[in-house]
């Protein structure tokens, strides 16, 4: 990375408040202080922590670059400043926005700064963008890690949210499955399932497969193995919603469930349960 001189260095710090105008001017041109996931407060605030966190790595002396020692409490501002966005809605442009924008700033006081000099502005001119280059770099890598952070876990809440355990009566449990069993999926149903079981003591598991739109080998042997562990608790499992298709689907795939009790709705899974458990209900008259 090339070496930015002293000249340079007095130049940012004896323009500072020019500098930040125009910043502040350049994120107000992108819209950012017209946006109302942030308030223009917390934007000045974000400002004027990444200044003097810049001007700091500046006075610390000569580096390699943004990746060493003197750069590390500005570039854990920008991780922090990039998991804050991705939790707020923003995009990787609109972040990397808040550093680039930075650019014209600095360039501006460079080429008042060195109009006497046009070889060296050249090269400072490049090494400011360098240096602004690999900071938005950063920015972006660790925008994509947040958003990645968030998007895994939404999609565990969805999955948590896709697969409640439903207790129908004293010692009876019902999950109810909508959409295709996947490995993750199996995974949550079996420990959100195990747990109730041992939170309610139930004796009877009811998997209602109703929603889930087919049934092949993979689906089946999700199945199998949440069967197995239920069975491996100490309760019992009925199969509930097994349509015509999907019987005569198993029975093409030469599938064997193993002795797993099915039916072909919920209404009678519970009956079945509640038989098991020595439970009757009757209608009452009138």
């Amino acid at each position: 990375m090339a070496a930015l001189q002293q000249r340079t260095l007095d130049l940012i710090r004896g323009n500072e408040e020019q500098i930040l105008a125009q910043w502040q001017q350049n994120l107000a041109t992108a819209g950012q202080n017209q946006d109302n996931r942030i308030s223009q407060q917390q934007l000045d605030g974000q400002v004027r922590r990444f200044w003097q966190l810049f001007l700091q790595a500046l006075s610390a002396g000569e580096s390699t670059g943004p990746q060493s020692v003197q750069w590390q409490e500005l570039r854990r501002f920008l991780e922090e400043l990039s998991a804050e966005r991705a939790r707020h809605g923003f995009n990787s442009s609109e972040t990397a926005t808040f550093v680039f924008s930075l650019k014209r700033a600095l360039f501006e006081q460079l080429q008042l700064g060195y109009a006497d000099a046009k070889h060296e502005l050249g090269d400072q001119l490049w090494a400011i963008s360098e240096l602004l280059d690999q900071l938005g770099l950063h920015t972006v890598k660790a925008f994509q890690k947040s958003r990645e952070e968030v998007i895994q876990r939404q999609q565990e809440e969805m999955l948590e949210l896709s697969t409640p355990v439903v207790k129908l009566w004293e010692g009876v449990l019902a999950l109810p499955m909508i959409g295709t069993l996947d490995s993750q999926r199996t995974q949550v149903v079996m420990e959100s399932l195990l747990q109730r079981i041992v939170d309610t003591g139930s004796e009877i598991a009811i998997i209602d497969i109703t929603g889930v739109p087919t049934v092949d080998t993979l689906v089946a042997q999700h199945l199998l193995k949440t069967v197995t562990a239920i069975r491996l608790m100490g309760a019992d499992a009925i199969i509930s919603g097994v349509r015509p298709q999907i019987a005569q689907t198993i029975v093409h795939l030469g599938l064997d469930l193993q002795g797993i009790v099915t039916k072909a709705n919920l209404a009678d899974a519970l009956a079945l349960a509640l038989k098991r458990t020595g439970q009757i209900v009757t209608r009452t008259e009138g």
